[in-house]
């Protein structure tokens, strides 16, 4: 076998149709296309179009909401953490909120606040001020012998 005796399998390629080149190629004057009307012309778009029936995303009820301010968390993993305290970016002794773990490089977009996940294994006893937290997360660090401390919302300071 040599360089210049290279090819493709028989059939790995196929020719392009040259189509509207007279009635003996057998693809010509129409094109393939069949008779006149919207799609034997050019600049066709008929997507969700039913002839002019009422369609089928339009006879469909709509449901559900999207509220528009909706807080958004960053999110962080209790692992994460403990990564960041065992590399010495993150100091167990004083107490862990945004401003600490934006300058560990765990928060790059703060977004509404912080959330704490319960990925991960935690064995620093940590002091922990964030926005949110999962149960599973709260009790890895209670279990360590930290606490997590929440902001009060409007609602309880009102009570």
């Amino acid at each position: 076998m040599k360089l210049n005796e290279i090819n493709d399998n028989a059939g790995a390629r196929k020719d392009r149709v040259r189509v509207g080149r007279g009635i003996g190629s057998g693809v010509g004057k129409t094109s393939g296309r069949g008779q006149k009307g919207q799609k034997s012309r050019s600049g066709v778009a008929i997507k969700g179009f039913e002839g002019g029936q009422m369609p089928l995303h339009m006879r469909l009820p709509k449901r559900g909401f999207n509220k528009p301010n909706r807080a958004e968390y960053s999110e962080v993993n209790i692992g994460a953490i403990q990564k960041a305290v065992d590399a010495g970016r993150l100091d167990a002794g004083k107490a862990i909120d945004l401003a600490a773990l934006q300058a560990a490089g765990l928060v790059t977009q703060p977004k509404d606040g912080v959330r704490l996940l319960g990925k991960g294994e935690l064995k620093a006893k940590l002091d922990i001020s964030v926005a949110g937290v999962t149960k599973s997360a709260q009790a890895a660090v209670e279990a360590a012998g930290g606490k997590v401390t929440l902001p009060v919302k409007k609602a309880q300071a009102e009570a």
